[in-house]
């Protein structure tokens, strides 16, 4: 993805140049004067092969405001669209017509519209050179973008997937800790994020490595491939206000300190040219801006915590700044937490975070271009994939949406709520090549429990139960789950829409304490990491599921590290 600068000139008016894989670009229009323009369409390969590309398209109405819309093009060679996202894309010849889904054919004046689609082709990949809008010629977009510079891959060249084509950082804090484990030598080499989740996090917490020593040392592992670097920004006033356990340093008010003392630190370090050549992909503030959706006002699952926080405007501040200051170093990729299905794929969650997500892209001075994609499930422990049943199973003449676990959610495993969480957020102004991230670092639930096939068919619920391989006793739980197990180990573009499978919560390390510990690291104790527990409405006043005997969030759980590797799926 790139940064946007804004040209226009009339395409029918002037001759256009474009490389084979880039933006279709028009001549200045210095030299055409100032007519009216009545559309413009910005046509952006963002990452191409030696048989097929990607292309993101935004289309800006100019004219009057429209209910429903049709863009047009031609292709001049044997280019075939295989599959696409935010339109309905058809194609008859060299001939495309992309026209609205349901969901988006509003199209005010001055209002834009982003599509993307994947193609097929041989020989050269030609630009289109004429674009229609309910057939009137549009004017082209030079968005100073397309794809980058050196091409797809290119050295150190920013790129539309970071993980495409690169290594990714291993912590050598986390490899000792999981060699020195029984059986950890199988996993210790595999990627995982660094949490930044406190001021002195940046330098170094009790003669542990700071951000620039995790920088050198990926500088040294990258050698002449590339390599991206897993950063988890993690220190929002009021932090995780539903979540004791997770607390941090700020108070809800210490915004200032937020941004001068935290923020602006990290943005400093990472725009350091020494670190130019890595790729920083940074998962911004995991389960904030979810919680102003499900956790506030007249819901059951509101805390004044989270109403404060909404009420004061500081998550949605401190995560515009965060994706402002981060946004603006050339080689760093955000990726803002999305939770994951099992907190929003509901009907009344599922738009309303994609608003709120939106809201906080634009606070602080960030716009959507600072933002590259979203990441789901971290930290969390919902099954990449259920195999044996659908949302769209009817048993004993209920739904599956009817049973207790699914409890009328759209979405029964991570991937399809990724996917189609993806089209929401590109559906109310977020860029058509944003890509996800999912943390498979503890979704495995494989061993011996693991369902070989569905549930019986005598009620929706034994059907579920009995086929689901996410064995949680309710899907709210989170904290040091019993039986799970290591999900897919990490992967570059393992599906449509999604940039990589990451382990961004290293394994092993605890989300909470199973009682009260005293600390200095700003974390309380949640009821959630209590084996004993009986619940709350946020988990629907169930147990816990939690292992007993656990650390602090963050502090090294080798009981859960051992079940981790016993359970995983794939298997070690």
């Amino acid at each position: 993805m790139s940064r946007t600068r804004t040209r226009t000139a009339l395409l029918a008016a002037l001759a256009l140049v474009g490389g084979a894989a880039g933006t279709a670009v028009a001549a200045d229009p210095d030299a055409v004067g100032t007519q009216a323009i009545p559309c413009t369409v910005d046509y952006k390969v963002q990452n191409q092969w030696d048989t097929g590309f990607t292309t993101s398209v935004t289309v800006t109405n100019n004219g009057a405001a429209k209910s429903s819309w049709a863009v047009k093009w031609s292709y001049a060679g044997n280019q075939r669209i295989t599959n696409g996202w935010n339109a309905r894309l058809t194609q008859s010849g060299t001939g495309v017509t992309a026209a609205n889904e349901t969901y988006n054919g509003t199209l005010a004046t001055g209002g834009s519209v982003s599509f993307g689609f994947n193609a097929s082709y041989s020989g050269t990949n030609a630009l289109p050179t004429t674009f229609t809008l309910d057939g009137v010629t549009c004017n082209v977009d030079d968005g100073g973008g397309g794809t980058d510079p050196g091409g797809p891959g290119g050295p150190s060249g920013r790129v539309d997937n970071p993980y495409s084509g690169a290594k990714v950082y291993v912590n050598p804090e986390w490899r000792a800790k999981a060699n020195a484990e029984p059986g950890g030598s199988r996993i210790a080499g595999q990627p995982t994020g660094v949490w930044l989740d406190r001021i002195a996090a940046i330098n170094g917490v009790n003669g542990g490595m700071g951000l620039r020593a995790h920088l050198d040392e990926a500088l040294r592992q990258k050698g002449s491939d590339e390599l991206v670097v897993q950063l988890v920004i993690y220190n929002l006033p009021g932090r995780d206000c539903a979540a004791l356990a997770s607390n941090g340093e700020l108070g809800p008010t210490e915004i200032d300190k937020y941004k001068t003392q935290y923020i602006d630190p990290i943005a400093a370090i990472l725009a350091d040219p020494k670190y130019a050549a890595l790729r920083i992909v940074t998962t911004v503030e995991i389960d904030s801006l979810p919680n102003l959706v499900t956790n506030t006002g007249s819901r059951p699952t509101a805390t004044p915590q989270c109403d404060v926080m909404k009420a004061n405007g500081n998550y949605v501040k401190g995560v515009g700044y965060a994706l402002n200051k981060l946004g603006d170093v050339a080689n760093v990729y955000n990726y803002v937490d999305a939770g994951h299905h099992g907190w929003i794929g509901w009907d009344d969650n599922f738009g309303a975070s994609a608003n709120t997500f939106k809201e906080a892209a634009t606070a602080e001075g960030a716009t959507v271009n600072d933002v590259h994609g979203f990441i789901t499930n971290t930290a969390n422990y919902s099954a990449l994939k259920e195999n044996n049943f659908t949302i769209n199973d009817n048993v004993a003449g209920k739904s599956v949406r009817e049973s207790k676990w699914v409890d009328w959610n759209r979405y029964v495993d991570e991937q399809s709520f990724a996917q189609a969480f993806r089209n929401q957020l590109v559906s109310v102004g977020f860029n058509a090549n944003i890509g996800m991230l999912i943390d498979t670092s503890r979704n495995g639930w494989g061993g011996s429990a693991r369902p070989t096939g569905p549930g019986a068919t005598t009620s929706v619920d034994t059907y579920v139960n009995g086929g689901r391989y996410d064995r949680r006793i309710h899907i709210g739980n989170w904290c040091n789950q019993s039986g799970a197990g290591l999900g897919e180990r990490p992967q570059a573009a393992p599906a449509a829409g999604i940039d990589a499978y990451v382990w961004m919560k290293p394994p092993g390390e605890s989300d909470g304490s199973s009682q009260a510990i005293d600390n200095d690291e700003g974390k309380g104790f949640d009821r959630m990491c209590d084996p004993t527990y009986t619940g709350n409405p946020r988990n629907g006043n169930s147990m816990s599921g939690a292992l007993p005997n656990s650390p602090l969030s963050g502090h090294w759980f080798s009981a859960q590290f051992q079940e981790l590797m016993r359970n995983a799926y794939p298997a070690l």
